[in-house]
Protein backbone atom coordinates (compact mmCIF):
# COMPACT_ATOMS: atom_id res chain seq x y z
CA UNK A 1 0.00 0.00 0.00
CA UNK A 2 1.10 3.18 -1.52
CA UNK A 3 -0.44 6.94 -0.58
CA UNK A 4 -2.14 7.90 2.35
CA UNK A 5 -4.81 8.51 0.11
CA UNK A 6 -5.03 5.00 -1.03
CA UNK A 7 -5.65 3.62 2.43
CA UNK A 8 -7.95 6.11 3.38
CA UNK A 9 -9.90 5.35 0.24
CA UNK A 10 -9.60 1.37 0.99
CA UNK A 11 -11.07 2.34 4.35
CA UNK A 12 -13.86 4.56 2.68
CA UNK A 13 -15.20 1.75 0.75
CA UNK A 14 -14.86 -0.66 3.74
CA UNK A 15 -16.90 1.51 5.63
CA UNK A 16 -19.57 1.95 3.35
CA UNK A 17 -19.48 -1.48 2.49
CA UNK A 18 -20.20 -2.84 5.94
CA UNK A 19 -22.89 0.24 5.87
CA UNK A 20 -24.56 -1.96 3.28
CA UNK A 21 -26.62 -3.30 5.80
CA UNK A 22 -27.76 -0.15 7.29
CA UNK A 23 -26.14 -0.28 10.16
CA UNK A 24 -22.12 -0.77 11.69
CA UNK A 25 -22.12 -4.06 13.67
CA UNK A 26 -19.50 -4.05 16.73
CA UNK A 27 -17.61 -6.81 15.42
CA UNK A 28 -17.36 -5.04 11.65
CA UNK A 29 -16.23 -1.80 13.64
CA UNK A 30 -13.51 -4.16 15.69
CA UNK A 31 -12.54 -5.38 12.20
CA UNK A 32 -12.22 -2.03 10.24
CA UNK A 33 -10.13 -0.49 13.30
CA UNK A 34 -7.78 -3.65 12.62
CA UNK A 35 -7.51 -3.37 9.51
CA UNK A 36 -7.13 0.72 9.87
CA UNK A 37 -4.21 0.12 12.47
CA UNK A 38 -2.49 -2.28 10.05
CA UNK A 39 -2.81 0.00 7.54
CA UNK A 40 -1.36 2.46 9.73
CA UNK A 41 -4.01 4.89 10.24
CA UNK A 42 -4.62 6.35 13.27
CA UNK A 43 -7.87 6.13 14.86
CA UNK A 44 -9.11 9.90 15.24
CA UNK A 45 -8.80 9.76 10.85
CA UNK A 46 -10.17 6.60 10.94
CA UNK A 47 -13.35 7.69 12.59
CA UNK A 48 -13.36 11.05 10.68
CA UNK A 49 -13.84 8.63 7.73
CA UNK A 50 -17.58 8.09 8.78
CA UNK A 51 -18.33 11.32 8.19
CA UNK A 52 -16.18 12.59 5.26
CA UNK A 53 -16.06 12.06 1.92
CA UNK A 54 -12.63 10.96 0.33
CA UNK A 55 -11.29 10.09 -3.43
CA UNK A 56 -11.91 6.58 -4.81
CA UNK A 57 -8.82 5.06 -5.28
CA UNK A 58 -8.56 1.63 -7.00
CA UNK A 59 -5.28 0.05 -5.77
CA UNK A 60 -3.00 -0.44 -8.65
CA UNK A 61 -1.43 -3.42 -8.25
CA UNK A 62 -3.12 -7.01 -8.88
CA UNK A 63 -2.30 -8.08 -5.35
CA UNK A 64 -3.37 -4.83 -4.08
CA UNK A 65 -7.04 -5.51 -5.53
CA UNK A 66 -7.07 -9.13 -4.90
CA UNK A 67 -5.88 -8.22 -0.73
CA UNK A 68 -9.03 -5.54 -0.75
CA UNK A 69 -10.86 -8.05 -2.26
CA UNK A 70 -10.17 -10.28 0.47
CA UNK A 71 -10.58 -7.89 3.33
CA UNK A 72 -14.08 -7.17 2.40
CA UNK A 73 -15.06 -10.93 2.17
CA UNK A 74 -13.54 -10.94 5.38
CA UNK A 75 -15.54 -8.05 6.66
CA UNK A 76 -18.73 -9.60 4.87
CA UNK A 77 -18.60 -12.69 7.19
CA UNK A 78 -17.44 -10.77 10.72
CA UNK A 79 -20.72 -10.49 11.66
CA UNK A 80 -21.59 -14.06 10.81
CA UNK A 81 -24.73 -12.51 8.56
CA UNK A 82 -24.54 -12.07 4.45
CA UNK A 83 -27.62 -10.55 2.60
CA UNK A 84 -27.54 -10.91 -0.75
CA UNK A 85 -27.17 -6.99 -1.19
CA UNK A 86 -23.60 -7.43 0.28
CA UNK A 87 -23.23 -9.91 -1.73
CA UNK A 88 -23.91 -8.44 -5.02
CA UNK A 89 -22.09 -5.79 -3.77
CA UNK A 90 -18.84 -7.06 -3.20
CA UNK A 91 -19.23 -8.92 -6.39
CA UNK A 92 -19.40 -5.83 -7.85
CA UNK A 93 -16.54 -3.93 -6.24
CA UNK A 94 -14.60 -7.01 -7.68
CA UNK A 95 -15.28 -6.34 -11.21
CA UNK A 96 -14.64 -2.53 -10.97
CA UNK A 97 -11.31 -3.94 -9.57
CA UNK A 98 -10.86 -5.67 -12.70
CA UNK A 99 -10.67 -8.97 -11.17
CA UNK A 100 -11.89 -12.39 -12.93
CA UNK A 101 -15.93 -12.22 -12.73
CA UNK A 102 -15.18 -16.31 -12.56
CA UNK A 103 -12.86 -16.38 -9.59
CA UNK A 104 -15.00 -13.85 -8.09
CA UNK A 105 -17.72 -16.40 -8.08
CA UNK A 106 -15.44 -18.87 -7.05
CA UNK A 107 -14.83 -17.19 -3.52
CA UNK A 108 -17.98 -16.42 -3.10
CA UNK A 109 -19.04 -20.47 -3.48
CA UNK A 110 -16.23 -21.98 -1.53
CA UNK A 111 -16.16 -19.49 1.01
CA UNK A 112 -19.01 -21.29 2.88
CA UNK A 113 -16.72 -24.57 3.26
CA UNK A 114 -14.40 -22.89 5.89
CA UNK A 115 -15.67 -22.25 9.50
CA UNK A 116 -17.15 -18.51 9.89
CA UNK A 117 -16.50 -18.43 6.12
CA UNK A 118 -13.08 -16.77 6.43
CA UNK A 119 -11.21 -18.30 3.06
CA UNK A 120 -7.71 -18.76 4.05
CA UNK A 121 -5.54 -16.25 2.00
CA UNK A 122 -3.61 -19.29 0.10
CA UNK A 123 -6.82 -21.05 -1.22
CA UNK A 124 -7.93 -17.53 -2.14
CA UNK A 125 -4.95 -16.74 -3.93
CA UNK A 126 -5.12 -20.02 -5.70
CA UNK A 127 -8.15 -19.28 -7.05
CA UNK A 128 -7.13 -16.14 -8.87
CA UNK A 129 -4.14 -17.58 -10.08
CA UNK A 130 -5.79 -20.37 -11.87
CA UNK A 131 -8.05 -17.69 -13.82
CA UNK A 132 -4.96 -15.84 -14.77
CA UNK A 133 -3.21 -18.86 -16.22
Amino acid sequence: MNTQKEKLSLLTEMIAFAKADRAIKDAEYQFLVQVANQLGVDKETFNALFHNKVEKVVPRSEGERILQFHRLVLLMNVDEEQTSTEVERLHNIGLRFGLPHTAIDQVLKVMHNYPNKVVPPNVLINIFKAHYN
